[in-house]
């Protein structure tokens, strides 16, 4: 069970997770999270340490979301081959998902923090090398199985992959246009098909 203090952090995160990820570290205001929050800035300063800290922290809200959301969704085969089909089913429907969160956080906070907040960068770059190592994880086991090709180069394949995902979520969030993920999902379809398969 949650104490006081945990359940006021969950809160302020639940509330200002999406407002970060939306506007971005610097035009995000204090005003802005206390309106939002009906809390004082006291009340916020008493769970989090400074501005930096919750932005931090309401970054790491938004992956854990995103993250716990495609862990479900690979739980839906134990075959290494189907779990990529299933990282590009996810991402095939990524666009109004990721709006509830305000956006992709990884490109959102990738992008802003790049030239401003190098901490919040750090973060940025941990949680993609985790994703990338977890596909190479997955292409690892799937050459073990027999269902991957052993020329699969799996961390290459996973750089790939990963950029080839987060290119079609920066072009559909840019266009307003879901075609850049879902034919974007279609061609590593058929990436995984005719050139990682045994």
């Amino acid at each position: 069970m949650q104490t006081k203090s945990e359940h006021t952090k969950h809160y302020i995160l639940e509330i200002v997770a999406p407002i970060f990820n939306k506007n971005g570290y610097a035009a995000t205001s204090m005003s802005e999270i206390t309106n939002a929050t009906r809390l004082t800035k006291g009340a916020i300063y008493g769970n989090f340490k400074n501005k930096e800290e919750l932005a931090i922290a309401a970054f790491k809200f938004n992956v854990k979301s995103l993250m716990s959301r495609i862990s479900s969704h690979l739980k839906l085969s134990n075959s290494p081959l189907q779990k990529l089909f299933l990282i590009t089913d996810f991402y095939r429907n990524y666009y109004d998902y990721s709006k509830q969160l305000g956006g992709c956080p990884v490109i959102n906070v990738g992008v802003d923090a790049n030239n401003q907040n190098s901490l919040l960068l750090k973060n940025v770059r941990i949680v993609i090398e985790r994703i990338q190592d977890k596909v190479a994880t997955i292409v690892e086991e799937g050459i073990e199985a027999g269902e991957i090709s052993t020329e699969v180069n799996a961390m290459q394949f996973a750089k790939r992959l990963d950029t080839m995902i987060q290119g079609a979520i920066f072009m559909t969030y840019t266009m307003d246009d879901e075609f850049y993920l879902k034919d974007t999902m279609n061609q590593l379809d058929q990436i995984i098909h005719n050139n990682i398969k045994a």
